[in-house]
């Protein structure tokens, strides 16, 4: 992360500081510090003990101030409209979603008859499924609130909304979604690979436009990459897993800041 980034994350801080009435001097770190804490955790995963005692603070306050910044960069995060407005201003032909699952520790919380609510089959290991929508080129332009990892791909764009808005914008502008298969039969503004039959082979042409939905569709693969190797705090998470939607949010808005792109 440039110094800029940190600059603009502790601007964002002082001005939070600023509305929640914190009175000069009754902090153990000032907000570039802070910012600096902030960073620190989300870029090299280092342990919060570490980043108190570094900072000669005590652990509860390493995560209050953690906690805080989260909070703050998430609240600055384009949200759903945000996003496909600037998409549609940008003349997109077509948009990218995909799911990603970002890794917990294990968590045991029963869900339906049963099941480990955070487990993910597909995966193999606990985590939160997150929806990514990306520009043609793969760059990331908004991430959703986290959902289950039990769940599928389908229930969580149902769950935020996300199949209504985009076959809005399909139905309006033009601009279709394009997906995998795990998004099959979602809505009219989607477009995905067809499915192979069960007794028989594709078609020439259903193959041929395979090939093509999904040449142009694996630059989504970029958004989630970009995401998780800037970052090393979404390759694992070890807070509340419903923390992962401020994290995730968090990381967009700096990967927004550190390059200066926001469509």
């Amino acid at each position: 992360m440039s110094e800029g980034t940190a600059e603009h994350l502790a601007m964002l801080l002082r001005d939070h500081r600023r509305r929640i009435g914190t009175r000069r001097n009754t902090r153990a770190l000032g907000v570039f510090k802070q910012a600096v804490l902030v960073l620190r955790w989300f870029v090299d995963g280092t342990r919060l003990v570490q980043l108190a005692r570094d900072n000669g603070i005590a652990a509860p306050t390493a995560y209050r101030y953690l906690y805080e910044g989260l909070t703050v960069l998430a609240d600055h995060a384009p949200d759903l409209s945000t996003a496909l407005e600037r998409a549609a201003a940008a003349g997109y032909t077509h948009l990218n979603l995909d799911g990603t699952v970002i890794r917990t520790d294990r968590v045991a919380t029963a869900g339906p008859n049963g099941a480990d609510l955070w487990w993910s089959g597909k995966h193999r290991h606990h985590g939160g499924n997150v929806q990514v929508i990306a520009a043609p080129d793969g760059w990331p332009l908004w991430v959703s609130p986290v959902r289950p990892g039990r769940e599928h791909d389908t229930t969580c764009a149902r769950a935020h909304g996300l199949v209504d808005a985009l076959d809005r914008l399909a139905a309006t502008l033009g601009v279709p979604t394009l997906t995998d298969l795990g998004y099959e039969n979602t809505g009219d503004g989607f477009r995905h690979p067809v499915k192979k039959p069960k007794s028989g082979e594709l078609t020439e042409p259903d193959e041929a436009f395979n090939a093509v939905i999904r040449g142009v569709h694996g630059m989504a693969e970029r958004a989630n990459a970009l995401l998780k190797v800037t970052f090393k705090a979404l390759r694992r998470v070890s807070l509340d897993p419903a923390a992962i939607s401020r994290i995730a949010r968090a990381a967009l808005l700096l990967l927004h800041l550190e390059h200066g792109r926001t469509t």
